[in-house]
């Protein structure tokens, strides 16, 4: 009886898939055209300008004393920039930074989101606000505070750094290997609490339906963690992962005042962003500064698709 059951379900068609009808009334296209509006023009302000106007200034000549009109340079601007000796060292210190921070950024972010999201009630709420202090202190705030945890004549950790042999900020910083490191202490404490209300709000989302079947199948805590609530917050893994590799490609302001604070101690070109600024108001080579923009934005550009379609950031729900 069963194997004639069978047969008769093999003859029976699969059911279609019911497909979502597309409405394309007026009225709603042009309530999309409206929402869209905004990001359209920040898309064009912000995005596509600058960037076909860099473009544009890549492929001109620098003015020079003897030629100060400029013109038509063609690819001479990136070959300015491949061709300089610190092209290859900058992006070698990016990564070294990336290859620290980002593993630890990333495992942070999700591992203590997952405890959380598993700790209900006051504590996930009061630890989610403390995780979010740091957060807080941005910008100058954040080196400041750095600034004075670093200098072992006025360091509350004084002792950490004198058992380490350093006495001073600048060998604190300027040491050997030291920056990466350093660079990734700040990064990760100024940006892990943001990102975990991120993560925990994709977390939140999960219907309780859910966690109880999975629960009910005899999942403990770490298999409902690994094998149910990560794979249902994949997109929002791959968003926190490509805003912080961007973040970590456009490094400027951390490298550049820690420099000054260490008596100017660290190569002043350290990260390609530095080197870009270099070529604009030190050489004043803008096609080269311009160059140097595009070669980062396609590298950034490139990991970031690859993040997005490997993630199914922008895929659809019912996939």
């Amino acid at each position: 009886m069963s194997t004639a059951l069978m047969e008769e379900r093999s003859t029976i068609a699969p059911a279609a898939k019911p497909q979502r009808q597309k409405i394309s009334r007026p009225s709603e296209t042009r309530g999309a055209w409206i929402l869209l509006s905004p990001y359209v023009v920040l898309l064009l302000v912000g995005g596509i300008i600058p960037v076909g106007y860099a473009i544009k200034t890549a492929l001109e000549k620098p003015p020079t004393p003897l030629d100060p009109t400029g013109g038509f340079g063609g690819i001479a601007s990136f070959r300015t920039v491949f061709t300089d000796f610190r092209f290859v060292d900058t992006f070698q210190n990016v990564f070294a930074t990336l290859v620290i921070w980002l593993p630890i950024m990333m495992v942070g972010i999700v591992g203590l989101a997952l405890l959380i999201h598993a700790s209900p009630g006051r504590f996930g709420s009061t630890m989610r606000f403390v995780y979010y202090i740091p957060g807080a202190l941005a910008g100058i705030a954040n080196l400041v505070l750095w600034v004075y945890l670093l200098n072992p004549a006025q360091s509350p950790i004084e002792g950490f750094w004198h058992a380490v042999g350093v006495d001073t900020i600048k060998q604190a910083v300027a040491g050997p290997g030291h920056l990466p490191f350093i660079l990734t202490a700040m990064m990760f404490f100024q940006g892990v609490g943001s990102w975990i209300v991120v993560v925990n709000g994709g977390l939140n989302g999960i219907a309780d339906e859910t966690l109880e079947a999975a629960a009910l199948d005899g999942a403990n805590a770490w298999q409902l963690a690994w094998h149910v609530k990560l794979p249902i917050i994949r997109p929002w893994i791959g968003y926190a992962a490509l805003m912080n590799l961007a973040y970590g490609f456009q490094l400027f302001l951390e490298p550049q005042l820690l420099d000054q604070v260490a008596g100017n101690a660290l190569p002043d070109q350290w990260t390609p962003t530095q080197l870009g600024y270099a070529f604009a108001f030190s050489n004043y080579n803008f096609p080269a500064a311009a160059a140097m923009s595009l070669v980062l934005l396609v590298i950034t550009l490139g990991i970031g698709l690859l993040i997005v379609f490997r993630s199914g950031l922008f895929g659809e729900e019912d996939n």
